[in-house]
């Protein structure tokens, strides 16, 4: 069974965790370290960023990070290579996250068997368009038995969501604004109405809401209108404060959620 569906199928009643960083930041090699590092502070799921020279989504923090794995020469081959050395230790679910230039350079269905070889059950590609998805992409990733995660936002239409629910599986990526990533003090009135709004469809999918989440308040609103949160870039800069010691950030960030 895929471990993106055996997790939501374990904790039904738990409200989960999920970080972001990206790979090759703030050095080459840290990658293994930090998904371990996360692992054993019982993180949920990790999703592992794919650095690129123009991601359109994300914010300063995420593009900084890209910007600098880049420089140090991380690229989808050393990934892999980096995943699949540490696959026989990593329980938790991996995700990667990353823009579809690199992958379709790499090849989608190289890029497929990989993630399978390398330990990863999951990708989050935020410029797929969802005809391609499920003419191109969804095909072969149901061949290697690897989550394609779909993302909607505040302006995605009743009617999508529900096509996306019905053509995805995994989980579904709720993105709490139409904006970039980058934290939040609070979720506003109408941020809260729109969580209620896509918690009320009772979708098939189990639902992560992203984007923005960075202490206690945004956190709880997160969690107590979908199975769980993910965190990015106020992982990311606390890893990059903390000059890659994973263990020192992912306490600080820790001890941030409880503020």
């Amino acid at each position: 069974m895929n471990k993106i569906n055996q997790l939501f199928d374990n904790s039904k009643d738990q409200k989960l965790l999920s970080l972001y960083f990206c790979a090759g930041c703030p050095t080459l090699e840290g990658t293994a370290n930090v998904i371990l590092a996360m692992q054993h502070k019982g993180i949920a799921m990790v999703e592992v960023g794919i650095p690129f020279s123009d991601p359109l989504a994300d914010g300063p923090v995420i593009q900084s990070a890209a910007t600098k794995a880049l420089k140090n020469g991380m690229t989808l081959t050393k990934l892999f290579a980096q995943l699949e050395a540490i696959k026989d230790q990593v329980t938790i679910p991996l995700v990667l996250m990353g823009y579809l230039n690199p992958i379709l350079h790499y090849g989608i269905e190289a890029f497929c068997k990989r993630c399978v070889e390398a330990g990863v059950s999951g990708a989050i590609i935020p410029d797929l368009p969802f005809d391609d998805y499920l003419n191109l992409v969804k095909p072969i990733a149901d061949k290697y038995d690897l989550r394609i995660i779909m993302l909607i936002t505040p302006e995605t239409s009743e009617e999508r969501i529900r096509f996306i629910d019905d053509h995805t599986d995994g989980f579904i990526y709720m993105v709490s604004s139409a904006s970039i990533t980058g934290t939040q003090k609070s979720f506003d009135d109408q941020k809260q109405a729109y969580f209620r709004k896509i918690n009320a469809m009772n979708l098939r999918n189990p639902r992560m809401i992203g984007f923005g989440i960075s202490n206690a308040q945004t956190l709880k609103a997160a969690q107590d209108n979908a199975n769980g949160a993910i965190i990015g870039s106020k992982f990311v800069s606390l890893l990059d404060e903390a000059n890659g010691d994973a263990d020192k950030a992912l306490d600080d960030l820790l001890e941030a959620l409880k503020r």
